[in-house]
């Protein structure tokens, strides 16, 4: 969407997107010069041939090192004393280190690293839950230039095994537990199937794990972390500069997908674009307390809990744990202790506290919070309004936007560092600067506003992973030969935009709703059931009808204090057709007690969809609660009794 048409935009926006569009090479080039690099690169980006699409490099040449940025430069511009992360816990623990400790730890385990004899390239494998520990052992890989690969602590050991074997790593950090919910999680059965399952234990040389229970058997040949450390006192702790696009870490993407797949992010690119983003896109400063309440096993952990908030120089919190444990109050009593003026937070976060009302929040004071933001999922109408409204009463903007595992930070969204724009409850924002987007026809044809198709983006930009680890054939094949005849990035998130140049999305493509020639986004339905007030969340899908097509298959959530029954089914229903038409047609609306999500928040909709059409729905390894498809399967397994199908 051309600028002139976006009459929203201010003009401060507007000229930054100019520019990026005009002349893209000079406009990275001086987002780049915002940081620290050892020798300049000789070429801002190589793309040979847009037929290419994936043979793309940034600063080329150039020599940086994150980890190098994200601690010494800050010591050694005087910062030492500053906070740079508050490790918090369930267990009411709380670990401060300043940015002089945290280089003292980072280098103590740079050494350890070498000792072991990890270096330059070599994969390093960790699962461990959101502590100091795993956020150093992080930093000191990048430090060295090895690889790390973060796996959410709580997969299980199939989904541990496959991930090791894909990127093959060569040592395994873990832990043997966690904490959550007031128990301790114990790891060693998952570390047990991980290790023997055919080719990850070949894979692996060394493995340390975290012992937090004394009484927890370690796997053969493992040594603890401590002894881990102490193999590397007065050893090599130095960094190395690294090429531009040579790998910082590996992440697989979080699994809405079937098959997970190994994003790559490199030193240079991806630095200078979650730098450039923490600024232009969150507002992050050096006296800011910044709150992701992400885990690391995820992009946001990695992006905006990690590295982007240590290379600017703030304050970053961290929290192992669940964050409505021992109750909801939980969150707004760390929000306020702490001092946090920026949160980065989920939607699937929001409903939780919606679903439980705004009195916890009164306990506690606010007034140091400046804005809040959402991803991970639209961040649907009615919990965007309670947010803002019961919680914030409007004081503080609440700010949702949208980016992959694969971007490796926003693409769309409402620049609060360059100049906040109107908000829109339900839409992610516009591109942001640098990010030439569009919305296609799955044919390639280019859509004009209101009409839904494909998000995709036009032209690489430093953030967008350029390789899929060990499948260079998939990365092709997955996003840049999608759309005949065009050579764009293919996000497969299904979306339209309006006459102001705002994006709405409404899912991911495949999950369209087609009813009687009708396309519904299933966002756009589960946000017109979240209208009813006694809805705190909701999943859809659609369901094979010989008349329409599809239908709607919807599990609601009901929020505390209400009950299921047929009047309430009715009524929500009633509430969908008055938003939606009556086009939106549902077959069947389930109570269920919770939804089938990844770790990462996100719903699980083709769970929903096996649910629905009674079949398997493949690898759940990445699902938060098992329990939730039984739970599915069991309300829809009623309902198809009750109506005799």
């Amino acid at each position: 969407m051309p600028d002139e048409t976006m009459q929203l935009v201010n003009p401060i926006v507007q000229r930054w997107r100019r520019d990026a569009t005009e002349d893209p090479e000079s406009f990275w080039t001086a987002a780049a010069e915002q940081l620290p690099w050892f020798k300049p690169w000789s070429q801002v980006l190589e793309w040979p041939s847009k037929a290419d699409g994936p043979a793309f490099r940034w600063f080329v040449g150039g020599e940086t090192n994150i980890a190098y940025n994200a601690v010494d430069r800050h010591v050694k511009g005087g910062r030492g004393g500053v906070a740079a992360l508050v490790a918090l816990n369930e267990r009411g623990e709380r670990n401060v280190l300043t940015y002089a400790m945290l280089q003292t730890e980072v280098k103590r385990t740079a050494a350890a690293l070498r000792a072991l004899g990890i270096g330059k390239g070599d994969r390093v494998a960790i699962y461990m839950p959101t502590c100091a520990e795993a956020i150093v052992l992080m930093l000191a890989c990048l430090r060295i230039g090895a690889i790390h690969l973060v796996v959410f602590a709580g997969f299980g050991g199939a989904a541990l095994a496959e991930r090791i074997k894909l990127a093959g790593a060569r040592a395994l950090f873990a832990s043997d537990s966690t904490y959550r919910r007031g128990n301790l999680v114990d790891f060693t059965g998952i570390l047990d199937t991980a290790l023997n399952a055919e080719g990850a234990g070949k894979v692996v040389q060394s493995i340390v794990i975290q012992q937090r229970n004394p009484e927890s058997k370690l796997p053969a040949g493992a040594i603890t972390y401590p002894e881990f450390l102490e193999r590397g006192a007065g050893g090599d702790s130095s960094h190395v500069a690294m090429e531009a696009n040579e790998p910082a870490y590996i992440l697989a993407t979080s699994g809405t997908t079937a098959r997970p797949k190994l994003a790559v992010h490199t030193h240079g690119g991806y630095q200078v674009y979650i730098h450039a983003m923490a600024n232009w896109n969150f507002g992050l400063k050096p006296n800011d307390v910044w709150w992701a309440t992400s885990d690391i096993g995820w992009v946001v952990g990695h992006s905006y809990m990690v590295y982007a908030p240590l290379l600017v120089g703030c304050t970053t919190l961290c929290f192992e744990g669940a964050i409505d444990y021992p109750n909801m109050e939980t969150i707004y009593r760390l929000l306020s202790e702490n001092g946090v003026t920026g949160v980065f937070t989920s939607p699937t976060a929001i409903r939780v506290l919606m679903r439980a009302g705004a009195d916890s929040a009164r306990k506690y004071d606010l007034s140091a919070i400046q804005r809040v933001f959402s991803a991970g999922e639209v961040l649907n109408p009615p919990a965007w309004e309670w947010f803002q409204k019961e919680i914030f009463q409007d004081r503080v903007p609440v700010i949702d936007h949208m980016w992959q595992t694969e971007t490796g930070g926003p693409i769309v969204g409402n620049p609060y560092g360059l100049g906040l724009l109107p908000i829109k409850p339900g839409a992610a924002g516009v591109p942001l600067p640098g990010i030439e987007a569009a919305i296609m026809t799955p044919e390639g044809e280019v859509l004009g506003p209101g009409e839904k198709g494909i998000f995709v983006i036009k032209r690489p930009f430093p953030g967008l992973t350029a390789q899929l680890w060990a499948e260079p054939e998939r990365y092709g094949a997955d996003y840049w030969q999608k759309m005949p005849g065009q050579t764009v990035y293919f996000s497969g998130d299904a979306a339209h935009v309006d006459e102001d140049g705002y994006y709405w999305f409404s899912g991911r493509a495949d999950e369209i709703i087609k009813i009687a020639a009708h396309r519904l986004g299933t966002i756009e339905v589960e946000s017109a059931i979240l209208r009813h007030a006694a809805v705190a969340e909701a999943g859809v899908t659609g369901r094979p009808d010989e008349i329409r097509g599809e239908v709607i298959s919807a599990f609601v959530v009901l929020k505390n204090g209400f009950e299921a029954s047929d009047d309430l089914r009715k009524q929500v229903i009633a509430t969908v057709r008055n938003e939606l038409g009556p086009i939106a047609v549902i077959g069947e609306l389930n109570f269920v007690n919770g939804l089938p999500k990844t770790r990462s928040g996100k719903i699980m909709r083709r769970v929903l969809k096996a649910v629905t059409l009674d079949v398997d729905p493949g690898d759940i390894s990445t699902i938060e609660d098992e329990g939730s498809v039984e739970d599915a399967r069991a309300a829809w397994s009623e309902m198809k009794a009750s109506i005799g199908r």
